[in-house]
């Protein structure tokens, strides 16, 4: 949802979900199972102790993965270009195709959202010294 148009947003969704389903799939299904692909476990965060800086890992809660995964997801689709669409539908917004793409990348475990966690959890295994940080 940009600048509270809820409408817009609900519209975009609604329609992607069709499209989901015109491919042959179950929508409810193809999105919860890529948000279950992009939602991540671990995340870094900042501790300052004596002066340094240290990236600590930590494990996401709740209700901010599942946040994470939907910005993610809303990312991925926002920053793909129009030439990575396979057929550009006629008459109908882009990020409407965009978003179909990306949920079917990310319900298949591909994709750039898929990438993002995958990025987060790497970072957050580089940075398992500073694990004893944490508090």
């Amino acid at each position: 949802m940009v600048s509270g148009k809820k409408q817009l947003a609900q519209r975009i969704v609604y329609q992607t979900f069709s499209n989901i389903k015109a491919k042959g799939q179950d929508p409810v299904k193809t999105f919860e199972k890529a948000l279950e692909n992009i939602t991540p476990k671990m995340e870094v965060r900042p501790r300052r102790v004596g002066g340094a800086s240290y990236m600590v890992p930590m494990e996401v809660r709740g209700l901010r993965r599942q946040s994470l995964a939907i910005l993610w997801l809303i990312w991925a689709a926002r920053s793909k270009s129009a030439k990575e669409i396979s057929p550009i539908p006629k008459n109908k917004p882009l990020i409407i195709a965009k978003l179909t793409e990306e949920i079917l990348d990310a319900a298949n475990g591909t994709g750039k959202a898929v990438s993002k966690k995958e990025e987060m959890h790497r970072i957050a295994e580089a940075n398992k010294a500073f694990a004893h940080f944490r508090w």
